[in-house]
């Protein structure tokens, strides 16, 4: 893809942080014990790109108390910023302390990094969080109908932006919010921690986010997205507190990272009905390795059900599912359009488990009323191989949609160990069409054995991605902070 060459390239090096902090003491007048210290830090970081330009928070009056609001310190700060956008590009640095903050925006060639021991915390104050338009290709908010609060950390039309840090949190002190959706008194849609729209070149990694009101991070209608390394935990009875949600982006790479969540821990997705029919932005060429989810209630990698827009070519490989349930899980519906197909899934290790596979295309949730019912998603074009799975209580339940069954389904290699008290019948086939080989337990007979004496791999692409030409340098800040 031409726009990933716009993604400056290093060789790839991880950089731990390097700090030197030196002290210096400002003395009173009268010699008496120090009353503030100056501390100068020096870090280095992985990034798409380094910045020429820096600046602390608290240059901008940010106080670090966990009780100060310090929503208008970070907009200052980087409406202050921006204008260091054709010059080098800027960044913007979050020393240790609690941040206490409502919404702010991002700019575009623009860095904001965490310290380590600095901890940015959601407001509760309603007031610190502006509505926002629904998505187009969604219609409406997924909570309520009409708009959405807009996420803790926002962007749009953006160009070469990253969040990172060594490992700083961002808290959103989800239980309030939790708390007005299970009791039906929110007036818009929760907010998200993190979403990019619109935008090009993007990286979020190295970050630490917990308890998010909804999804954490919402890459939508962007390309080139780099996301790294993240540690996303909720309570697993938390609604709908995604962990990753690929939302009609093309070139997006996700890996290592590791979620506890209380929904999907990632969720690829493209629009909802007639909206995403419209709107007819799909999400495609999406890399996902080295993910560890634990979810009791929900799916590692789910496909859907918000997938009018088409979702093609994801390449998801060495991940480990532990207490989840369902380890891939495909969610749509008659009313959908739209399509997924060219899904490759290898090398994944599963344990405890209520499914391994699961495919719906009775999902419903519409948008409203206005869907078509002559929109038929298509399904085809699944392959899993190279799985190992132990304590599951059902091998697989696939049902396509009557009369438009999914098809070119294959799973090759594939050992699923049944738990003590698992389901008689470890296979639930309908409306389905496709292949096995080296499968156990034997499949449902929609899934034909090849035989020994043809043993099928199935696909897993061997081209690489834009994507996975995108690479990271090392970059570096040094600065004062009080």
């Amino acid at each position: 893809m031409e726009s990933s060459k716009s993604l400056r390239t290093a060789t790839t090096r991880v950089v731990g942080v390097v700090s030197v902090v030196v002290v210096l003491v400002l003395l009173s007048a009268n010699g008496a014990e120090s009353r503030k210290q100056w501390v100068f830090d020096y870090f280095e970081y992985s990034a798409i790109n380094c910045r020429a330009h820096s600046a602390s928070l608290t240059d901008f009056g940010g106080v670090g108390d966990g009780i100060t609001s310090n929503t208008k310190a970070f907009q200052a700060a980087i409406d202050h910023l921006s204008q260091f956008a054709s010059d080098g590009g800027s960044q913007l640095f979050v020393p240790p302390g609690r941040w206490l903050t409502g919404s702010f925006n991002l700019t575009s060639h623009f860095t904001l990094y965490l310290h380590k021991d600095a901890v940015l915390l959601a407001s509760q104050d309603e007031n610190e969080w502006p509505v926002i338009d629904p998505l187009p290709s969604y219609g409406r908010g997924r909570d309520t109908q009409g708009g959405r609060y807009i996420s803790l950390i926002f962007g749009t039309n953006l160009t070469d932006v990253v969040i990172t840090g060594d490992n700083g949190t961002i808290d959103g002190q989800g239980t309030l919010w939790w708390t007005k959706f299970h009791k039906g008194v929110l007036k818009y849609t929760r907010p998200y921690l993190i979403e990019i729209m619109y935008s090009d070149n993007v990286q979020i990694s190295s970050l630490t986010l917990l308890d998010s009101p909804s999804w954490n991070v919402h890459p939508v209608y962007s390309s080139n997205v780099l996301i790294q390394g993240l540690t996303i935990t909720a309570p697993v009875t938390s609604p709908n507190t995604d962990g990753i949600n690929p939302d009609s982006c093309t070139n997006t790479r996700i890996e290592d990272c590791y979620i506890v969540s209380g929904d999907d821990c990632i969720a690829v997705k493209s629009g909802w009905d007639e909206y995403g029919i419209a709107f007819g932005m799909p999400t495609k060429q999406l890399v996902i390795r080295r993910l560890t989810c634990i979810s009791p209630f929900s799916a590692t990698i789910a496909l859907g059900s918000e997938m009018s827009g088409g979702i093609e070519d994801v390449r998801a490989e060495d991940i480990l599912a532990i207490n989840t349930e369902s380890g891939v899980r495909i969610k749509t519906a008659v009313g959908r359009g739209g399509y997924v197909k060219d899904i490759y899934v290898r090398s994944m290790t599963m344990k405890t488990m209520k499914w391994a596979f699961w495919m719906t295309g009775n999902y419903g949730s519409h948008a409203d009323n206005n869907y078509d019912p002559n929109a038929l998603p298509v399904i085809q074009g699944i392959n899993y191989r190279d799985m190992v799975a132990e304590n599951v209580t059902m091998a697989a339940r696939l049902e396509g949609i009557p009369g438009y069954p999914f098809t070119g389904i294959c799973i090759s290699n594939v050992t699923i160990g049944l738990a003590k008290k698992a389901k008689k019948v470890p296979w639930t086939c309908t409306d389905i069409a496709g292949i096995s080989s080296g499968v156990v337990p034997q499949p449902c007979d929609l899934l034909p054995d090849q035989g020994l004496e043809k043993v099928v791999a199935c696909n897993f692409p061997t081209d690489s991605l834009p994507i996975d030409t995108v690479e990271v340098q090392s970059c570096s800040y040094w600065g004062k902070y009080l």
